[in-house]
């Protein structure tokens, strides 16, 4: 009943867009168009943050619509792929799109077979499907992208592609002369009830990843920002700055300035130092 619940609030309750586009620092056309979703998607993706934080503070991750535009536009905070793109599909249906909620598995430096725990978006607009994604972090997508086998797109100084694995599409990034896969996901429809489970696992479950270790995460065109635990990691093509992070004032610190996220002085998040 709870994810019911959920479902009835999230249509219940629309999307305030002159809030949200503000918080993504967008003033263009609100028109359908395939140009229209790349620039929402870019400014989104440039200006909220993937990041974990509420896990960390022993906070419930909540995907209703009200619970997640409180926290990311309200409190201008982030958030991880089940709130992020849970918002920009609200956002995308309001403006006139037809977006198609789906789930993937995450292959980033791994090669394990992982379970269905990252949800993206296929978008149609201007006669084609786009996929789309604010919430993954990584060498992710900045502008949403056509579905489109092995056709390259730049986007800033990054790379990305997808190629096609049966019935599984792969996100691929092309970093360190070479590319990499990012995640797989299929064309299946989801529905917001279907990642109730997978949220409570990645907020709850002590071999989570995300109760395990702080991330905060910020693409950009030229550089992305990456902070583990206590290690900020600047990423560009040619390389990477690594600075090491003193205490925790230092991190409240960084993550205000790198991310523009605040917390009061004192905050304490509690993940483990070497995991």
């Amino acid at each position: 009943m709870v994810g019911f619940a959920a479902v009835i609030e999230q249509s219940s309750n629309p999307i305030d867009l002159d809030a949200y586009f503000k918080r993504i620092g967008y003033s263009g056309d609100r028109r359908v168009s395939a140009e229209t979703l790349k620039k929402v998607h870019a400014a989104h993706a440039t200006h909220v943050p993937f990041e974990n934080l509420d896990v960390l503070l022993g906070r419930p991750i909540k995907l209703d619509l009200e619970s997640i535009q409180s926290k990311i536009v309200g409190a201008h905070r982030g958030g991880y792929c089940f709130e992020q793109n849970a918002l920009l599909a609200a956002v995308l249906e309001q403006m006139g799109f037809a977006v198609t909620r789906l789930s993937g598995r995450v292959r980033y430096y791994t090669t394990r077979v992982l379970p269905r725990m990252h949800m993206v978006l296929k978008v149609d607009a201007d006669g084609q499907s786009w996929l789309a994604d604010v919430g993954f972090g990584g060498l992710g997508l900045i502008e949403a992208i056509p579905m489109v086998e092995h056709a390259e797109w730049q986007q800033g100084v990054w790379r990305l592609r997808l190629k096609c694995e049966q019935d599984w599409w792969v996100l691929q990034s092309f970093y360190g002369g070479e590319w990499g896969d990012q995640y797989a996901f299929s064309l299946e429809p989801h529905h917001p009830v279907d990642y109730e489970l997978g949220n409570f696992y990645c907020s709850s479950h002590p071999d989570s990843r995300f109760v395990q270790i702080l991330i905060a995460q910020l693409a950009g065109v030229k550089k992305r920002k990456i902070l583990k635990n206590r290690e900020l990691t600047e990423v560009e093509t040619t390389g990477q700055r690594i600075q090491k992070i003193a205490g925790d004032e230092q991190l409240l610190e960084i993550l205000r300035e790198h991310f523009g996220l605040n917390f009061p002085a004192g905050t304490t998040f509690q993940f483990k130092e070497n995991p």
